[in-house]
């Protein structure tokens, strides 16, 4: 499998009719999980639904639709939590929800929430089918959708809306889709500020892209018996202008969504380019290399019962990293890679918030790929038993995450 494969892509109404059973897996699971929340939370006399649109970054989010951006908590300790540390492109939609229709900013999270959700299934799909074929997109989308922090694909979050767009960027470049890969990058910037890893990934095959081109025109270059879309036919012909016009302007597009919210920050704060910056340190965040996560995990042996979590924690990260080197010793294509690598790390290595970690590594699906090509080779039987057993897990957990402390 070459990074960028020359196979054509189904028509969209094809695509939907190949992708239905992963979808509908998808359906069930979180359904699963969305009942066993609601029958968890009446139990203790809570609202599921509350549960799922009006705490922590949920509120945030509302309050930017509702009220725009310059909202701040003020901290005993002098911390400044500030509502310009989120993204706009998900208030944006709750806004344009509560425009159109009877529903509240709150329902409009979860609305786009819902529906962005199995946009990411379809999006997961499409990328996992066309590398590795129907059957690993089926058992990919299932992975993704037993995570133990599957529930928040259902909350009114921006992970769901984040991994749509990251993933159909990611599928566009694959098939050469350049200013339709370069336009979800622009968005994906708009609703995270690991829109980086999307751009990073579009940034690189479009490089790889242009050297792999200018390799073929060489007039004593030797024939590439595996081009990308659209690359030249034959050695020592121009290069197609068109093809390098859409890859220039892929490039081009991609980063204008994370730049621009974070200069416009810097321009509202008065302080210039790195103002976004300093509105993450007023949430105590930064990036630190995984120093504050190493510390984190190392006093987690100070005692017993703690030191049972330091192990997970290492398990945990260990089995994130053994994914990742096994996608590249599987060669998975580069953009998948780059995306991934860049999620993981800034993932794992922000100074603070650490019982987040697992949601912001919710986007990064394509380290579900080797687990998805190995459940695709078992007997259908023992796949069916294994993701069926995990989802009836995820499920518990997801209701008793939500209904305790819960990370933020």
């Amino acid at each position: 499998m070459t990074d960028l494969d020359t196979r054509a892509a189904p028509s969209r109404a094809g695509a939907l009719r190949r992708a239905a059973p992963a979808l509908a897996g998808y359906a069930a699971v979180r359904a699963l999980g969305l009942l066993t929340l609601f029958l968890w939370s009446a139990a203790r006399d809570k609202s599921a639904y509350t549960l799922l649109t009006a705490r922590w970054d949920a509120l945030w989010y509302v309050r930017v639709a509702e009220l725009g951006y310059g909202y701040e908590v003020r901290l005993a300790n002098g911390d400044v939590h500030s509502n310009l540390a989120f993204f706009p492109l998900l208030p944006w939609l709750e806004r344009l929800v509560a425009a159109v229709s009877p529903l509240s900013y709150a329902d409009g999270g979860f609305l786009v929430a819902l529906v962005a959700s199995f946009a990411a299934a379809w999006g997961i799909f499409a990328v996992a089918d066309h590398v590795y074929g129907s059957r690993a997109g089926v058992c990919a989308v299932l992975l993704w959708a037993v995570l133990p922090v599957g529930i928040v694909q259902s909350m009114a979050y921006s992970e769901s809306l984040f991994t749509a767009l990251a993933a159909w960027s990611l599928y566009a470049v694959l098939t050469g889709r350049w200013v339709t890969a370069g336009s979800l990058a622009l968005f994906a910037g708009l609703t995270r500020p690991v829109g980086l890893a999307v751009v990073a990934a579009v940034w690189t095959a479009a490089v790889v892209s242009f050297v792999r081109e200018g390799r073929a025109t060489a007039p004593d270059a030797p024939a590439d018996p595996t081009p990308g879309p659209d690359a030249p036919g034959t050695p020592g012909t121009p290069a197609d202008p068109t093809a390098r016009a859409r890859r220039a302007l892929a490039m081009a597009l991609a980063p204008l969504g994370t730049a621009g919210y974070v200069l416009w920050v810097g321009h509202h704060t008065g302080r210039g380019p790195l103002g976004y910056l300093d509105v993450q340190a007023g949430w105590r965040n930064g990036f630190d290399g995984g120093y504050a996560f190493g510390r984190f995990v190392a006093e987690k042996f100070t005692s017993f019962p703690a030191a049972l979590a330091g192990v997970g924690l290492i398990l945990g990260v260990a089995s994130v990293v053994w994914l990742y080197v096994t996608g590249v010793r599987r060669r998975q294509p580069l953009p998948l890679l780059v995306y991934t690598g860049v999620v993981t790390a800034l993932a794992l290595c922000a100074s603070s918030y650490f019982g987040s970690k697992p949601r912001l590594l919710l986007p990064a699906f394509p380290l579900l790929l080797p687990l998805a090509v190995a459940l695709s080779q078992a007997r259908p039987r023992r796949s069916a038993v294994v993701l069926g057993s995990v989802a009836v897990a995820s499920a518990v957990y997801g209701a008793y995450w939500l209904n305790g402390s819960g990370p933020p």
